[in-house]
């Protein structure tokens, strides 16, 4: 096998791993069932729920440790790329998921609802979304001053958001719980942000230690939540046919925030390595970050029934940009190959 031949073999294979479902989605699943039929009680859910706390404190404190100021004052010089991007996650999406619920209130049940739009309010992931810019041939540096840029936004944008778009559709969550946000993730934040100098290079040393730390947070908030929601009858209060009609919303979703991107890519007149940048960034939400932020806002019984959208999207966003950013790889080899 030729080493061209070779190159395209393994490059299928990673194409292949990234259309299956994410590793990290069966733990999820587990953890899902874990808190299904051993749900949390007593005095153990309280040393669940302080455990979830002090694992949220630390993972945004390695976050704030982590980002280099370097990277978001670099991506202020894009700055018509990085205000539609912006634009497309904290008005689009939250005005998409808005419209769906008020227009189909009966569609889902309130909780799913609020969970659409807790999803739609969430900042953009960094990892994935620089992934499939740089898969695509797109601009990886915009890519990673936006999505990080996006985070540090979705701090404060998000509760704000969840205040007004939770208010419209009869719920509660977001503006009460933005002290919460501030104590718990906010402070963490921009002390690790600060100590920086002193702990960055600990930090990058220690890459697998601090990712152990991001997943471990995000199964301690995520059984927290489902066995509280278990201990109050989710599953009796929940039928099938509402995660069908969720996967279709979902869907919906992803479709018209795609949609959206790519034409504001064309309208606004960028270059193509710069629509590759919108699109993946734009569309783009946060698991990693709304797992602990969720716990924060929405404590008690309706987190994990909240918690299944965003859960559910992660998944099918992967696996449509996959395809996505695939094809434009194979665009930009056609074109150098002409």
């Amino acid at each position: 096998m030729g080493v061209g031949a070779r190159g395209r073999a393994c490059h299928k294979a990673v194409m292949l791993r990234r259309l299956i479902p994410d590793p990290f989605l069966t733990l999820l699943i587990a953890t899902i069932l874990l808190a299904s039929l051993l749900p949390a009680r007593g005095a153990f859910a309280v040393l669940v729920q302080w455990l979830s706390v002090l694992t949220i404190v630390l993972l945004f404190f390695f976050h704030g440790a982590r980002l280099a100021r370097e990277q978001v004052v670099a991506g202020l010089i894009h700055w018509r790329l990085h205000l539609v991007i912006f634009a497309s996650t904290f008005v689009l999406f939250p005005l998409f998921g808005l419209g769906l619920s008020l227009a189909f209130p009966g569609l889902l049940p309130r909780d799913l609802w609020i969970g659409v739009l807790f999803l739609c309010a969430l900042p953009s992931t960094v990892q994935s979304a620089i992934a499939f810019v740089s898969m695509a041939r797109g601009n990886v540096p915009a890519a990673i001053a936006s999505a990080s840029a996006s985070q540090m936004l979705g701090i404060v944008m998000t509760p704000v958001l969840m205040g007004v778009l939770a208010g419209a559709h009869g719920g509660s969550g977001g503006l009460g719980g933005i002290g919460k946000v501030a104590l718990q993730i906010l402070v963490p934040f921009v002390a690790g942000h600060l100590l920086r100098p002193w702990i960055g290079g600990w930090v990058a040393r220690n890459r697998r230690l601090v990712g152990m730390t991001d997943r471990s947070t995000i199964l301690i908030a995520v059984y927290g939540a489902f066995s509280a929601a278990v201990v109050e009858g989710l599953w009796g209060r929940l039928p099938p046919a509402s995660l069908a009609l969720l996967f279709g919303v979902n869907a919906v979703l992803l479709a018209a925030g795609l949609a959206a991107t790519w034409a504001a890519g064309r309208a606004f007149g960028f270059a193509r390595d710069d629509r590759i940048a919108i699109l993946f960034c734009g569309t783009k939400k946060s698991l990693l970050q709304g797992v602990p932020m969720a716990k924060v806002l929405f404590p008690g019984p309706a987190g994990g029934v909240i918690l299944l959208p965003i859960m559910l999207f992660h998944q099918m966003q992967l696996m449509a940009c996959a395809f996505i950013a695939r094809r434009y790889a194979q665009q930009d080899e056609a074109a150098r190959a002409a």
